[in-house]
C-alpha cells in the first residue's frame, strides 16, 4: 500500500495527513521544530485553500516552525528533500526559498538548484528573475550546462515568459532575447523533457514575437529529427492561427489542392456527451501534399456571440489522386476554464491554415 493514497482532488496532495507527515519528518531532523505551531498554520482554514495556496502555506509554516537563521532552515529542508518522495509536494521547498531568500541571492539560487532535483523550482525562480533578471539569467545560463537534466530543464522552464501556473515575466514577454543563449544551449539536449521545455518556451515567445521565433528556428538544421520536433511543437500556436511563416517553415505553406467534406454526429448533442467528426479528403493534385489538419469549434457564449478555439487533428502526407477518411471525437463538457451554452455551434475544417469545409451541431 502507498504511504499516501491518491487524492480525490489535486489540492489534497496537501491534506492533513500530508502536513502531519512533514511535521514528523522535520521533528526527526531537528527536535527544536515547533510541530504544534506548524500544524496550526497549515490546518486552520485548510478546506478553503487551493492547491497552490496549500503549497505556499506549507512554506510559510515551515519558516515559522523551524529554528535558526534562514540558512540554517534551508539546511534542515535540504535534509528533508530526499524523504518527501513526491515531486509536487517537494515544490514547497522551492517556494520557501522564494518567499524567504531574496535577500541572500546567490545562496538561494544554489538552494533552488539543489531542490529542483526533488521538485521543480520553475515557479520559485521567477521571484529572482523579477528581482534581478540579469543576475538570475547568468546563473541559469550556467545551469543549462549542468550534469543533471532537471537543473538544465529549470534553465529553460523557469525562464519561460508565460509559464502556466507561474507568474508571468513582463520584461521577457516584451524582450525575450536574453533567454536565447539558454535555448541554443539546450536545443540538442539528450533529454526529451529538456527539449520539450525548449519547445514550450519558444511557443510562449511566439505569442508576441512570431517572426523572432521563426527566424531562430530557420537558423537550425530542421532535417535533424529532434530539431524538427522542437520546431513543430514550438510553432503549434502559430500553425493553429494559420501563420504563413510557421506553415512554410514546417512544409505546409502551400494552398491545399483537395476537395473536403465535414460532418458531425449526432446533430443534436446533450452537454456531457461525445461529438464525432468525420472528414473525407480527396486530393486533386498530381503530386503528394503535406497537410496539417485542424478543426475549429465556434463556442456559443452567454451573450449569444461565439468564440472560436482551434484543435489539433493530425498531420499527414496525401499521395496524388487519393482519398482518405478521418474521424475525431471529443466529449463536450464544462471545465473550470470553459462553460458551454446551448445553441448552434459551427465547426470549420482547417487545412494548412485555410478553412475548407464546415458543419454544425446543436448543443442542448
Amino acid at each position: 500500500m502507498p504511504d499516501h493514497p491518491a487524492p480525490a482532488a489535486l489540492k489534497d496532495w496537501f491534506d492533513a495527513a500530508r502536513y502531519q507527515s512533514i511535521a514528523r519528518q522535520l521533528a526527526a531532523i531537528t527536535p527544536s521544530f515547533a510541530t504544534a505551531q506548524f500544524l496550526e498554520f497549515v490546518l486552520d482554514g485548510l478546506e478553503s485553500r487551493s492547491l497552490m495556496a496549500r503549497l505556499h502555506q506549507c512554506a510559510v509554516a515551515a519558516g515559522h516552525a523551524l529554528p535558526g537563521t534562514y540558512r540554517e532552515k534551508v539546511g534542515f529542508l535540504r535534509l528533508l528533500a530526499p524523504e518527501l518522495n513526491h515531486e509536487f509536494v517537494a515544490i514547497f521547498l522551492c517556494d520557501f526559498v522564494a518567499f524567504h531568500g531574496l535577500d541572500d541571492f546567490d545562496f538561494s539560487l544554489e538552494a533552488l538548484r539543489y531542490f529542483t532535483c526533488f521538485g521543480s523550482a520553475e515557479f520559485a525562480i521567477r521571484a529572482f528573475l523579477q528581482a534581478d533578471q540579469a543576475r538570475t539569467l547568468e546563473t541559469m545560463r550556467r545551469w543549462s550546462l549542468d550534469a543533471d537534466e532537471k537543473v538544465r530543464r529549470l534553465a529553460s522552464e523557469g525562464s519561460r515568459p508565460r509559464l502556466p501556473w507561474g507568474a508571468q515575466l513582463p520584461a521577457l514577454i516584451l524582450d525575450p532575447s536574453p533567454t536565447a543563449p539558454i535555448l541554443e544551449a539546450l536545443k540538442d539536449d539528450p533529454s526529451l523533457s529538456v527539449r520539450r521545455s525548449v519547445a514550450n518556451h519558444l511557443n510562449d515567445i511566439s505569442k508576441n514575437h512570431p517572426h523572432q521565433v521563426i527566424a531562430q528556428l530557420r537558423s537550425w538544421d530542421l532535417q535533424r529529427d529532434h530539431l524538427r520536433w522542437i520546431a513543430q511543437h514550438a510553432c503549434r500556436t502559430l500553425v493553429k492561427k494559420g501563420h504563413p511563416g510557421a506553415l512554410q517553415l514546417l512544409g505546409f505553406g502551400h494552398r491545399p489542392e483537395i476537395a473536403a467534406t465535414l460532418t458531425t454526429s449526432p446533430a443534436i448533442l446533450p452537454l456531457g456527451h461525445r461529438l464525432t467528426l468525420n472528414t473525407t479528403l480527396t486530393t486533386t493534385a498530381p503530386h503528394p501534399q503535406s497537410l496539417v489538419v485542424d478543426y475549429v469549434i465556434h463556442y456559443v457564449k452567454a451573450s449569444g456571440h461565439t468564440a472560436e478555439k482551434v484543435f489539433k487533428w493530425t498531420n499527414l502526407t496525401l499521395p496524388p489522386h487519393t482519398s482518405i477518411t478521418l474521424t475525431k471525437s471529443q466529449i463536450i463538457r464544462d471545465f473550470t476554464t470553459r462553460r458551454h451554452h446551448p445553441g448552434i455551434h459551427r465547426i470549420d475544417l482547417q487545412i494548412n491554415g485555410i478553412r475548407v469545409a464546415d458543419t454544425s451541431f446543436l448543443l442542448q
